[in-house]
């Protein structure tokens, strides 16, 4: 109920009655009003008029499973939230849920991980308050040697997200770093449970340098956020929702197809490393090439100094621009 009256508030530009809200979910007005009185302690601004009704003035930086579903608007992507105000990991939970049976599109959100963890093992530094922590379960029908490219489906509808809700640039660095003005505002880390020819599960995990004011030292050279890029804080929230309803859009495509290429002319557009000299660093190999964009199965297309075209698969293998991180 509670997400429901959120999403009412948000709905109507005026006033909505205490009445029509007890009428719409068969409740007591005093119901109702412990429900706004719940929803004003955590920092929404909401008028009260007799005989007129409530109103919502402004909405906060709220992270509450019933802030995210009142914006979710999808038919499955995100429609199931568990939020918890700190967490190991998002990733390490949704992988639970997976193998416990729950529903395709569960999504899990965190205002705090103690143990995130990124590519190759990484730890990820997780503090609260400031950034979005998710991950989502999925069950694709779909074999293994085609799930890497679902890291470059999330990859699209976030850097798409940022873009509608922010209106800043965020671009590709391939296959699934998310780039604003050269530095790194988001990552991703893909994991799934495998049988020997088909996929028990697959858990996308996003984390996004949101509302972050600063970084150690020895990142502000590589790392950013969208509040020091646009200068002003972002309700992640929305931003979670607008990322759902961006990759359930690109997941329908690519389940459609079987690969990228409904949207790999969308990808290359936002792809950072696109028509640009670039460093492969394999293990053992390094040598540099000039990045043309990536193929319907999300290989990136590199011509070598030689005239070879060569294919360049996400996993061991890094890419960077010739003079920095892009």
């Amino acid at each position: 109920m509670k997400a429901k009256i959120l999403s009412m508030l948000r709905e109507t530009d005026g006033y909505i009655s205490g009445q029509q809200l007890c009428e719409e979910f068969h409740v007591s007005r005093t119901a109702v009003w412990k429900v706004i009185e719940q929803l004003k302690t955590e920092g929404y601004k909401i008028e009260a008029v007799r005989n007129r009704g409530y109103h919502l003035e402004e909405t906060p930086d709220v992270m509450s499973k019933a802030e995210i579903e009142s914006l979710i608007s999808t038919k499955w992507a995100g429609c199931g939230v568990l939020y918890f105000p700190e967490i190991d990991s998002t990733n390490t939970y949704a992988k639970r849920l997976g193998d416990g049976g729950a529903d395709h599109g569960t999504l899990v959100v965190s205002d705090k991980q103690t143990a995130g963890k990124g590519r190759r093992g990484r730890a990820w530094e997780s503090p609260s308050g400031s950034s979005i922590y998710m991950s989502i379960l999925l069950r694709p029908e779909i074999t293994p040697n085609q799930a890497p490219m679902l890291t470059l489906v999330m990859a699209q509808s976030v850097a798409q997200a940022i873009r509608k809700i922010t209106g800043e640039e965020a671009m590709i660095k391939w296959p699934n770093d998310i780039v604003l003005n050269k530095k790194k505002i988001c990552g991703m880390l893909t994991e799934m449970s495998t049988e020997i020819a088909w996929i028990n599960y697959v858990v996308i995990g996003v984390g996004i340098n949101v509302n972050t004011e600063s970084f150690p030292e020895e990142l502000n050279k590589k790392a950013t956020s969208l509040y020091l890029e646009s200068g002003r804080k972002i309700q992640r929230s929305q931003l979670i929702a607008e990322s759902m309803r961006q990759f359930e859009h690109y997941y329908e495509l690519f389940i459609e197809t079987g690969n990228l290429s409904a949207m790999q002319e969308d990808y290359n557009r936002l792809l950072v490393n696109r028509d640009r000299d670039v460093r492969i660093m394999e293990p053992g190999n390094e040598y540099n090439g000039h990045a043309i964009g990536i193929n319907e199965t999300g290989e990136l297309l590199v011509c070598k100094e030689d005239g070879q075209i060569a294919e360049i698969y996400a996993g061991e293998v890094s890419v960077r621009g010739i003079y920095g991180y892009v």
